[in-house]
């Protein structure tokens, strides 16, 4: 009972912990340290009493840890330049997004600073982060041990930045909220979804369309993440399988929030003539519900704003969606498709994909190469990390035998 709260509570309040404690150390090492410690002696303490406001207990452990080691670092006036903190700024509810800026400062390299977000602002192991960017244990446990000793090193300010610097950082930043959704949304492990996750990336989603209420990207994340939440409830049957959107039951949609998504996304649209990636992708996510089927979705449309994507922002998973939304145009030729995705397993991006095996599988299969379609759902299942992937994967596979 007790670890299920306390792992509960790491998962809802990992961020706000440790973002609140760094304010005190001024330096992202030991600020893990002592929210790590935090919850540890949760799991011894607890048991007498649980808390009723967990988040404030940890974050009331973790800063007086965090003073306790200050006080005896003999060092410590080398130590404040670390991380600086404006004078006279208080504890406010921005501060993981303060945290979100401060690790994704220009100074970082970009891959650097989407590992060591997903770190901190998420929880998420090293194992974890690895397998949302793509990339080794090792690589990702690197690139996060660097961008911290560079944000020491350089005396990166813990702040929202000026309005003037804004700009510069917001498109990695977006970048960064959207993968922490994408991290709850198909969680590795034996659930389909981590709810902490998604609700941490509207939340700072949110925040930054608060921030920056005239940019339009910022709208059009919050937008496309609002439309895919929208049909989680639809998203797992009733014995907890995954249901694909071409099966399922569109009256579990929540109305409620695929209106705001649909009603952003328009917005944002209008604000540009020439429209951004987030907001190109949010007008995917809009084709989609608004369609009054999946059979009835307007794929050549999707085609054409993956088309956009690639032209401004190429990358081999665009290209990968962009090929099986193609294969979904009445008419397609699936071969073409198939050569596309063939080529596309070249991209050393792709060899750990599960969903370009997958996509392969679906196509093969379509095309009646009902082996090579077999011999693809075992490479999609060898490399998926969330077991009702797996459990779907497989009952395509048996479908064809």
């Amino acid at each position: 009972m007790v670890t299920e709260q306390v792992e509960a509570a790491h998962r809802e309040c990992w961020s706000v912990v440790l973002a609140s404690t760094v304010r005190v150390t001024r330096d992202l090492d030991l600020a893990e340290d002592c929210a790590q410690e935090a919850f540890v002696r949760a799991l011894r303490t607890w048991p007498e009493q649980i808390p009723d406001n967990p988040a404030g207990w940890l974050t009331t452990v973790a800063k007086r840890l965090a003073l306790d080691k200050l006080r005896r670092e003999t060092t410590l006036r080398r130590k404040l330049p670390l991380l600086v903190e404006e004078p006279g700024e208080t504890e406010q509810p921005t501060d993981p997004l303060r945290l979100v800026f401060t690790c994704c400062h220009p100074a970082l390299a970009r891959d650097a600073q989407v590992a060591l977000t997903l770190r901190l602002i998420c929880g998420l192991t090293t194992r974890e982060v690895a397998a949302g960017l793509l990339i080794s244990e090792a690589t990702a446990a690197a690139r996060i041990t660097r961008a911290k000793k560079k944000i020491a090193a350089a005396g990166i300010p813990y702040r929202i930045p000026a309005d003037s610097e804004l700009a510069s950082r917001l498109d990695v930043v977006l970048t960064v909220v959207q993968l922490v959704y994408t991290a709850g949304h198909v969680a590795a492990g034996p659930e389909l979804t981590r709810a902490d996750l998604t609700g941490r990336a509207i939340e700072l989603a949110q925040l930054l369309v608060r921030l920056m209420p005239d940019e339009p990207e910022p709208q059009s994340l919050l937008a496309l993440l609002l439309m895919t939440q929208a049909r989680g409830d639809a998203r797992v049957s009733e014995d907890g399988e995954l249901v694909l959107l071409a099966d399922q039951d569109r009256s579990r949609w929540d109305i409620k929030m695929l209106a705001e998504g649909v009603s952003r996304a328009t917005a944002a649209l209008r604000q540009r003539e020439k429209p951004g990636r987030f907001a190109l992708q949010a007008a995917v996510a809009g084709l989609h519900v608004t369609a009054p089927s999946w059979e009835r979705t307007d794929w050549v449309q999707v085609v054409r704003m993956y088309d956009a994507m690639l032209v401004g922002w190429p990358s081999p998973i665009v290209a990968l969606n962009r090929a099986a939304a193609q294969s979904l145009v009445p008419g397609a030729d699936l071969d073409e498709v198939l050569g596309e995705l063939d080529a596309l397993g070249k991209e050393s991006a792709l060899k750990t994909y599960a969903y370009l095996p997958a996509a392969r599988a679906d196509v093969l299969a379509r095309l009646g190469r009902t082996a090579e379609a077999m011999t693809a759902y075992d490479a999609a299942i060898a490399l998926t990390a969330n077991g009702a992937e797996r459990r779907f994967l497989l009952r395509r596979k048996a479908a064809l035998a």
